[in-house]
C-alpha cells in the first residue's frame, strides 16, 4: 500500500484544502483562542525541524486565494459540517475535514485542530511538522500548561480483519426548548486493516514444507501426540497479531491526542446458532451436528453411501474437503463430502465451483449444506477478553458496549455499515433526550498492517528446500524496506518529485512504490520524510455517509 504521491511538503491528501481558511485563533475546538495571543509573526522557515521524529524540507506557504477571508469565525468557518458552530443561528451537521493532530512545545498532546489552522500555524513558523503519517504538528510557542484541553475519546469496533477507531469529543448544548442535550462529533477516523489471514497462510505453508522434508523418501515415523500444554492465555499468533496491531494503534492516539477515555464493542457470537442459521433452544444448544454418531457414519448416511460428484456407489469412498485444506478449508462437517477415489484425485485441491463449473445442478446441490463460515465469529470470541485487558493497562476508563447498541445508534442516526461509523456509534446516546451524532470526517485514514520484514535466512523453493540466502542487514546506504521517503528523479521516464514507500537493495538501486507505479531510483537521490512502522498508510472517503441534520443550538 503506499502512501501519497505528493510533489509539494504538504500534500492535500494529508492537508485538504477546504473552501475558507479559519481566521479565529483556535488550535482546539472547544477554546476559541489557543493560541492565536498577539505573538509577532516569525521568519518562514522551514517550516520542519529534526528531532521528535522531524523531517527537514521546505515550509508551507500560506495560501493567497484564501487571503480575504478576514469575516468573524461565524461567517468564514465551514458552514454545515460542524466543525466551528456560529452563534447566531441553529446550524446543520455532516461530514468534515479529518483533524490534524498537535502537539504542544513540550511534546504534550493538546487537542486536534483544522487542517487550515494548522497551515495557518505552519505558514507564519509558530508550528513545524512532526510526524508526516498520521500528519501531525508541533507548537513552537504554546506549552501544555497554558493551554485549554478537553480532551477526547477514543471509539472502537474491532473486527477480524479490521478495526474502526475513531476520535470523538462531546459537548453539552442547548436545543429549541432549552434542554441541555450531548453532541458527539468525530475528529478522526482510521480503518485498521489487520494482516492475521496472510499470518495464517504462511505458517501453515511453513508447516507444509517441515513436514515434506521431515517424510519425504524416509520411513514412516507415527505422528507425536499433541499433548503439550499452552500458558495461560495462549492466543494463535494470527490472533495475537489483532490484540498487538489495535493496542498500537491506541498508545500512538494516546500519544497525539489527549485519550480520557476508551470506548470498546465488547460483542460475543453465538457461533452453533450461526451454524444452523436459526436461534437455538437451550436443549439444542447441547446438542450437536454429531449427536450420537461420528463423521464418516453422519456422512454416509447424509449422502446415502455414494459419491457426491458422480453418484458412484459400491465403491471405496474418502472423505473429500469441499474447500480444500491448502485454500484455507476448515474440518467441519459442512465443508464434508463422500468421493470416490477418481474423482477425489482429479479434483485435488481445485475449488470445488471451478472442479463442478461445467454442471451447475450438480454444484448448486452441494453447496446448499455448505453453512456459513465461523472463522471471524470464532477469532472475535477469542480476541475480546484479551484486547478489553490490554486497553485497561493504559490507565485510562475503559467502557464495554453491545453490538446491539452500536446497531442502534448508527441506525437511529441513518448512517451506513462501515467499521468507521460503526466505532463512531459506539457508546451511550440518549436518543429520546435529543442526543446525536452531528458530524463525522469526510476522510478515513487506512493503516493497513504490513510487518517489519521476514525472520526467515533463506527463500526456499516450492518444496521447502532452501533456494537463496537472504541478507543478514536489513539497512542499507541509510534506508530500510518500507520507510516513507520523498525522491528527486532529475531526468528521465519519472522525472520530477515523488513520495512513497522504498524497497532497498544493497546494490543502492532502491525501488520506490508510489499511487501510479513502481520504478528504481539511486540512493543519491533520496530523502528520508519518515521511518518505516510496520503499517502502509491511505485514504478513502468515508463511505454510506448521508448528511446528519443537527436541530440543536449552538451556545
Amino acid at each position: 500500500m503506499t502512501t501519497f504521491s505528493a510533489g509539494e511538503q504538504t500534500h492535500q491528501a494529508v492537508l485538504p484544502q477546504q473552501p475558507a481558511l479559519e481566521s479565529v485563533g483556535a488550535d482546539t475546538p472547544g477554546s476559541r483562542d489557543e493560541t492565536a495571543h498577539g505573538h509577532p509573526t516569525t521568519a518562514r522557515g522551514t517550516g520542519r525541524k529534526h528531532g521528535r521524529g522531524e523531517t527537514d524540507g521546505r515550509g508551507t506557504g500560506p495560501r493567497r486565494r484564501h487571503a480575504e477571508a478576514s469575516a468573524p469565525a461565524p461567517t468564514t468557518a465551514e458552514n454545515g459540517n460542524g466543525d466551528v458552530p456560529p452563534h447566531d443561528r441553529a446550524y446543520s451537521g455532516g461530514t468534515g475535514a479529518q483533524r490534524v493532530f498537535v502537539l504542544a512545545k513540550d511534546g504534550r498532546p493538546l487537542m486536534p485542530c483544522h487542517p487550515a489552522r494548522a497551515r495557518e500555524l505552519l505558514g507564519k513558523g509558530r508550528a513545524v511538522v512532526a510526524r508526516q503519517v498520521p500528519f501531525t504538528i508541533r507548537l513552537e510557542d504554546r506549552t501544555f500548561a497554558a493551554s485549554e484541553v478537553d480532551g477526547v475519546q477514543v471509539r472502537i469496533d474491532p473486527g477480524s480483519k479490521g478495526t474502526g477507531l475513531v476520535l470523538t469529543d462531546e459537548k453539552k448544548e442547548s436545543d429549541e426548548q432549552g434542554a441541555t442535550v450531548t453532541v458527539r462529533r468525530g475528529l478522526i477516523a482510521v480503518e485498521l486493516r489487520h494482516r492475521g489471514d496472510h499470518i495464517r497462510m504462511t505458517m501453515r505453508q511453513r508447516a507444509g514444507y517441515r513436514h515434506r522434508r521431515r517424510s519425504a523418501n524416509c520411513r514412516y515415523r507415527a505422528p507425536r501426540s499433541d499433548h503439550r500444554t499452552r500458558p495461560e492465555g495462549w492466543l494463535p499468533p494470527s490472533l495475537r497479531h489483532h490484540v498487538d496491531t489495535t493496542l498500537s494503534l491506541v498508545v500512538r492516539m494516546c500519544r497525539y491526542a489527549p485519550v480520557t477515555e476508551i470506548h470498546l464493542e465488547h460483542v460475543a457470537f453465538d457461533t452453533h446458532s450461526m451454524s444452523e442459521g436459526r436461534p437455538l433452544t437451550e436443549a439444542e444448544h447441547r446438542q450437536g451436528t454429531l449427536v450420537g454418531t461420528d463423521a464418516r457414519a453422519y456422512l454416509h448416511t447424509r449422502w446415502n453411501r455414494a459419491c457426491a460428484y458422480c453418484d458412484a456407489s459400491g465403491v471405496p469412498l474418502n472423505i473429500e474437503h469441499l474447500r480444500p485444506r491448502s485454500r484455507g478449508g476448515s474440518d467441519r462437517v459442512s465443508n464434508l463430502v463422500l468421493a470416490c477415489v477418481p474423482c477425489n484425485r482429479a479434483k485435488g485441491s481445485t475449488p470445488v465451483d471451478v472442479f463442478l463449473a461445467h454442471r451447475p445442478d450438480r454444484l448448486a446441490k452441494i453447496l446448499r449444506q455448505v453453512r456459513t463460515p465461523l472463522h471471524d465469529a470464532a477469532a472475535m470470541n477469542a480476541t475480546r477478553q484479551r484486547l478489553t485487558e490490554v486497553l485497561e493497562r493504559l490507565g485510562r476508563p475503559v467502557h464495554t458496549w453491545s453490538g446491539g447498541r452500536t446497531k442502534w445508534n448508527r441506525t437511529a442516526m441513518g448512517l451506513g455499515k462501515t467499521h468507521t461509523l460503526d466505532a463512531l456509534s459506539v457508546g451511550r446516546l440518549d436518543h429520546e433526550s435529543g442526543d446525536r451524532i452531528v458530524r463525522f470526517p469526510a476522510q478515513v485514514l487506512l493503516v493497513k498492517a504490513t510487518g517489519r520484514g521476514s525472520y526467515a535466512r533463506t527463500t526456499p523453493d516450492r518444496f521447502g528446500f532452501p533456494r537463496l540466502r537472504r541478507s543478514r542487514v536489513k539497512q542499507h546506504f541509510g534506508y530500510i524496506t518500507g520507510d516513507l521517503v520523498r525522491a528527486t528523479v532529475p531526468s528521465g521516464k519519472w522525472a520530477g518529485n515523488w513520495t512513497g514507500h522504498v524497497s532497498v537493495r544493497s546494490m543502492g538501486q532502491h525501488s520506490l512504490m508510489t499511487s501510479v507505479g513502481r520504478f528504481n531510483v539511486r540512493h543519491k537521490n533520496l530523502r528520508l520524510v519518515q521511518r518505516g512502522d510496520g503499517y502502509g498508510y491511505a485514504v478513502r472517503a468515508e463511505l454510506g455517509a448521508p448528511p446528519l441534520q443537527k436541530p440543536v443550538e449552538a451556545r
